[in-house]
């Protein structure tokens, strides 16, 4: 595979560069394949080699360039050098190439782009992925998406490559805005309304004592007091707060499971009440907990020690915020985990929360914030995103995700329902929910995380184009070219028979997986996965035009068959990297 090619051509510059192969494969990479052709497979960069120390800065890269070509011969492997502008450019035997790319996708399975020299020494641990993170007693927000379906690709990509992860749902449970929403409901709420719509009826609770709590101080200062009685453990108070987050955790989990997404803990805000009151009195031991003029308890965050940067963690009527329980929280994971590595998952708004977050608790000597995997990682990350705009239904401004989920699903019933192609399925609400849910996560992860973005329902759910309809469609159209060959006895390979140039684009491609797989473990950046499986599909697509598999010699329908069922492979194990659940019909 990819590694063998790298190694090979790694070895010959070792020895010209007086270097060691291991140092010089991660610095050899597959040329990106365009819709021009590519004719050569593998280049490394000549400033690339100079950054290294590999070899010595003297004349233009150019000419270095020139120079260190001119060293390199051809053999079995390599059949062709060339100089690129400040690169030296491969070509690999052809035959080789297309025998060990089916070889490695036929063995390696799930595993294949990961099981690749690339990774070998690549840290692993115990790795936390806090993500989503509804409030309680309310519904799921259409905001709430991304940090879902994000969170879920970063748990997914550390897991494939061995980490052991734990995936947290801290959910917004405690606070002020908790205290409103108890003092409004002992006004008005319902409990024939509760049960019969139990999140609705909570919003509408919410809303409303929200607006009267606008105009009326006294409702402002019930909601107050009704959390100064939860945080001093009012019997009732909390059993009524247990009994919304229990609705809430029940109600969450039909989405979540809609979403083919879990968590292996339900946490929240007010598992750490307790434990802030320990936080607090260490913050005072150690001389770091100070007060405003206006009672507020502060950390000073500032260089020179003059609270021209701090962080609040006790209000002045004595309750707790936010960053004080996240405090105990991440002090907590360390002392029941012992994890190599955290992640956040929330949006760019809570950048500054985040910054709070870890300054305190290097201040307060946790120095295990910074640094991990032998200095390879953050130990503590935040990973922030943008908006999404235009995010609207059908039913109006207030965008719920259920709502935007069945808005996908209904347009991907009535868009199949429509077209020529669309097979039989035994269950087509299932795969249009599945095909809906593609839609929705390619659209979020095309673009960089960190940006705004806007929504587009039409070009969301077009079949054509980067989205995640074409992705479902094309592995469809695979699968029904396998099935129509599946009770046919596979005969042995021949890579002669994959010398096409429509092949080679689809085998140089796959040769690409691990480095773009390795790519998204260091930035956790998804759209190297989808710029990658979209282009994927695209060669697939003119090569299943062009390549026919019916009608063909029984050795060349074989060698094609295999090919498009290795593409889909590799498709599948993308997609399911991504979050997305592959459909085989459609």
């Amino acid at each position: 595979m990819a590694c063998l090619f790298r190694r090979s051509i790694a070895a010959q510059l070792s020895k010209v560069l007086g270097t060691s192969t291991e140092k010089l494969i991660p610095m050899v990479s597959a040329v990106p394949v365009s819709k021009k052709q590519q004719t050569l497979d593998f280049r490394i960069s000549v400033n690339s080699v100079l950054e290294k120390g590999c070899l010595r800065s003297g004349s233009t890269v150019q000419s270095q360039a020139r120079q260190l070509s001119e060293q390199l011969t051809c053999d079995d492997v390599v059949t062709e050098i060339a100089v690129g502008q400040g690169t030296i450019n491969f070509k690999v035997n052809r035959s080789l190439l297309a025998e060990l790319v089916m070889q490695e996708i036929s063995k390696k399975g799930s595993k294949y782009g990961i099981e690749s020299e690339l990774f070998q020494g690549y840290p692993c641990g115990r790795v936390i992925v806090e993500f989503s993170s509804p409030n309680i007693a309310k519904k799921f927000h259409a905001g709430h998406l991304r940090s879902t379906i994000i969170g879920n690709f970063i748990a997914n990509i550390k897991q494939a490559l061995g980490n052991d992860v734990i995936r947290i749902n801290y959910l917004g449970d405690w606070g002020t805005q908790f205290g409103l929403l108890g003092a409004g409901f002992q006004l008005f709420g319902s409990e024939v309304k509760l049960k019969a719509n139990p999140l609705q009826h909570l919003f509408e609770v919410y809303v409303e004592v929200n607006k009267m709590a606008e105009t009326n101080e006294d409702i402002h200062k019930a909601g107050q007091e009704f959390f100064k009685k939860l945080e001093g453990g009012d019997e009732h108070s909390l059993r009524l707060w247990q009994q919304f987050r229990s609705i809430s955790i029940e109600e969450y989990k039909k989405i979540y499971q809609r979403l083919g997404v879990h968590f292996d803990e339900y946490s929240g805000e007010s598992f750490y009440q307790e434990k802030t009151q320990e936080i607090l009195w260490l913050l005072d031991q150690k001389g770091l907990l100070k007060k405003t003029m206006q009672g507020t308890g502060v950390v000073d965050l500032s260089p020179n020690g003059d609270l021209s940067a701090y962080a609040k963690v006790l209000r002045p009527d004595g309750t707790t915020l936010y960053l004080t329980r996240d405090i105990a929280a991440a002090i907590d994971r360390m002392e029941k985990y012992n994890f190599d590595q955290m992640i956040y998952v929330t949006d760019k708004e809570q950048c500054s929360h985040f910054q709070q977050l870890f300054g305190v608790l290097k201040i307060m000597g946790y120095n295990w914030t910074e640094r991990a995997f032998t200095g390879h990682f953050c130990r503590c990350r935040h990973v922030p995103f943008g908006l999404v705009k235009g995010m609207k239904t059908r039913k109006g401004d207030v965008v719920f995700l259920e709502d935007v989920m069945n808005e996908a699903r209904s347009r991907m019933l009535q868009n199949m329902a429509a077209s020529k192609t669309t097979k039989e399925l035994e269950d087509p609400e299932g795969t249009a929910e599945k095909v809906g849910v593609a839609a929705l996560i390619i659209q979020d992860f095309k673009g960089p995380l960190l940006s705004d973005y806007e929504f587009d329902w039409d070009r969301v759910l077009q079949s054509h184009g980067d989205t995640g309809v074409f992705l479902q469609y094309t592995h469809a159209r695979l699968c029904s070219l396998q099935r129509t060959f599946e009770n046919r006895i596979e005969e042995q390979f021949n890579p002669a028979c994959l010398q096409d140039p429509q092949a080679i684009a689809l085998l140089q491609h796959l040769l690409r997986y691990d480095e773009v797989l390795f790519q998204v473990s260091e930035d956790l950046q998804p759209k190297h996965l989808v710029n990658y499986l979209i282009m994927l599909s695209r060669l697939a697509s003119i090569a299943h035009r062009t390549l026919h598999v019916k009608g063909s010699l029984s050795e060349v329908a074989m060698a094609r068959y295999l090919l498009f069922k290795g593409t889909a492979s590799v498709l599948s194990n993308g997609m399911k990297l991504l979050g997305i659940t592959p459909v085989e019909k459609m």
